[in-house]
């Protein structure tokens, strides 16, 4: 089976390229199942209810997200109620939403997601490397095939992740940092493995932001606020080949989709 999954998206332009291409996509790979990361898709930071049914209906399957997921507190109803939106599991327990789920894709053949987010640089939340393996455990009790968005900002811990859930899942992408590695592989004949998948969003620009008022932050200190770019928009991400009775990863390659 194909599982497509698509990096952090940023604001308008993020959502554009992706709406134009994801469904050229899906047919040329012969895709089952989309996973985006959406937590930056209201523009640039945050999320809505509204944009989370604009991806969804564009033929995203399933939304990932991380720290940015808070931005805008009128997601966390949203957060509730729809489970085909996952944000970070190893935030306090009694926090909205649920941070892994089993999705069923047009054959009925059923994928694990789990969300997590890394601690070097970002918050001091629970043990990814715990909730990671507890949610792994959980979930190949119910299907071979598992996803994990690690959502980090240190290589190393990424690296660390994708060691440690080797052979358990069947495939460890990083997200967070905007910026596409180059170092996709599969790691012990099982799990595929990526530091970032890269960002849909506009490549004229910082990370997804304009560029001047990023460099204004950088060369002032001062608290400028940025916005999502809109120009020269590209969609990034990583397609899976996933054996359907093992969970193995067979194949791992990088996308970019541009207009």
């Amino acid at each position: 089976m194909k599982i497509l999954f698509v990096g952090d998206i940023v604001g308008r332009s993020g959502r554009r390229i992706l709406g134009e291409r994801l469904g050229r996509l899906i047919d040329l790979h012969y895709v089952d199942l989309v996973v985006a990361n959406g937590e930056n898709a209201a523009a640039g930071f945050g999320l809505t209810a509204a944009i989370a049914r604009e991806l969804f209906d564009s033929g995203v399957d399933v939304l990932t997200s991380g720290n940015h997921i808070w931005d805008k507190r009128e997601i966390f109803d949203t957060l509730d109620r729809e489970k085909r939106l996952l944000r970070p599991a190893n935030y306090p327990g009694d926090l909205p939403g649920r941070g892994a789920g089993i999705f069923a894709t047009a054959a009925g053949i059923k994928v694990a997601v789990v969300n997590l987010e890394g601690r070097v640089f970002m918050k001091n939340l629970d043990c990814p490397f715990k909730a990671g393996a507890r949610l792994v455990g959980d979930a190949r009790e119910q299907t071979p095939i598992i996803l994990v968005d690690f959502h980090a900002e240190a290589t190393s811990e990424k690296q660390a992740m994708g060691f440690f859930l080797s052979g358990k899942a069947s495939a460890v992408i990083g997200t967070h940092t905007h910026v596409q590695t180059a170092d996709e592989k599969i790691l012990d004949g099982h799990t595929g493995y990526l530091t970032d998948a890269g960002m849909t969003g506009s490549q004229d620009a910082i990370i997804g932001n304009q560029k001047e008022p990023a460099l204004e932050r950088f060369l002032t200190q001062l608290p400028v606020r940025l916005e999502a770019a809109k120009k020269d928009p590209l969609l990034c991400g990583v397609l899976l080949t996933i054996d359907e009775e093992t969970g193995r990863c067979e194949a791992i390659e990088r996308i970019q989709e541009g207009p």
